[in-house]
């Protein structure tokens, strides 16, 4: 192999540029594993690095891509072995190592995680970081005791990557659900994945009082801001709020008054760095039990190239996007 394509990104005197490009294996941050990607995820935290965005990468050039799947090509690692399928989320791809939009990968071996029997390569990554950020919530909230029983859950960014798979996993798992949309327009979709209700943000009224009536039984926010304050004092007691983005806002304004007299847990959601027996363990789920119902058909809106990402990044940070966008390595 002499080269071969990447989107990488280059710091430039107007700023982060993405740019398409050939590269070679030299090029590409140290690991134990050489895979060769098959498809990947745009994230919105993806669509921050490739627009120049958010301040996501750490050093340049590097390659974007927070996550992947694929074939192992090499391994000096005796976990992985040519030929088996893998796939990678988090654990610094597309921050300071190298990450999925190429057509190769290197990554440690602990990176990576063997491809669950009930996903093919390309459902993973239509599930990818969001689908894994959605299920490490759920899974957060029934640890700390969250039942079907205390109400509807509060979806924010319910049109999102996170918020639609979180809307199919909570309805998987027996829970009631509201999605909470900027996009009214995209009703059916959202009742299509899960949700029993659809209500416009827009005409939320958010209230001021420190407890506003309890409504919710817990809520997944990927907003952040005045949205995610209104949660905190809406949510039943002894209810869950997972915090997950900052589409919205990255402040965090209220008082304890939930906290301490509605028994509310805050619980904060990072995708990042987790330890690995989380990390397998949430994959065995979504490849099993919480494997969502026609991941292709519902969750996916376009199947695209890499020369197609920039241009999808910017309708996702518009907020143009519906569903996922999974790219064709």
């Amino acid at each position: 192999m002499t080269s071969f394509k990447a989107l990488r990104v280059h710091q430039t005197p107007s700023g982060p540029t993405a740019l398409l490009e050939s590269v070679t294996l030299a090029d590409l941050t140290p690991g134990e594993v050489l895979v060769r990607v098959a498809f990947s995820g745009l994230n919105y935290k993806d669509a921050l690095a490739v627009t120049g965005r958010g301040g996501v990468l750490r050093t340049y050039p590097r390659i974007a891509g927070i996550d992947f799947s694929g074939v192992v090509e090499h391994s000096s690692d005796t976990a992985f072995k040519p030929g088996e399928r893998v796939l990678a989320t988090g654990a610094g791809l597309g921050e300071w190592r190298d990450g999925g939009f190429a057509e190769y990968a290197r990554v440690p071996a602990e990176a990576l995680v063997p491809l669950p029997t009930g996903l093919s390569l390309l459902e993973a990554m239509a599930l990818g970081t969001a689908g894994f950020t959605a299920a490490l919530a759920l899974r957060r909230m029934l640890e700390n005791h969250q039942d079907p029983a205390q109400g509807p859950i509060a979806v924010t960014g319910a049109t999102g990557g996170v918020g639609s798979i979180a809307l199919a996993l909570l309805k998987r798992a027996g829970f009631a659900t509201a999605a909470i949309t900027g996009k009214p327009q995209a009703g059916a979709f959202l009742r299509e994945l899960g949700a029993d209700e659809v209500i416009d943000r827009a005409r939320l009224d958010l209230g001021s009082k420190p407890l506003e009536k309890a409504v919710w039984g817990g809520a997944v926010d990927n907003l952040g801001g005045e949205v995610l304050t209104y949660l905190t004092r809406t949510v039943k007691p002894w209810g869950n709020v997972a915090c997950i983005g900052l589409a919205q806002s990255r402040a965090l304004t209220g008082t304890v008054m939930p906290l301490i007299l509605r028994g509310v847990s805050l619980l904060g959601i990072h995708s990042v760095q987790v330890p690995r027996a989380w990390r397998l363990a949430i994959w065995e789920l979504l490849g099993g039990p919480w494997r969502p119902a026609d991941i292709e058909a519902r969750i996916v809106r376009a199947v695209i190239g890499l020369e197609s990402v920039p241009a999808a990044a910017q309708a996702l940070i518009a907020g143009q996007a519906q569903g996922r966008f999974v790219v064709r390595l």
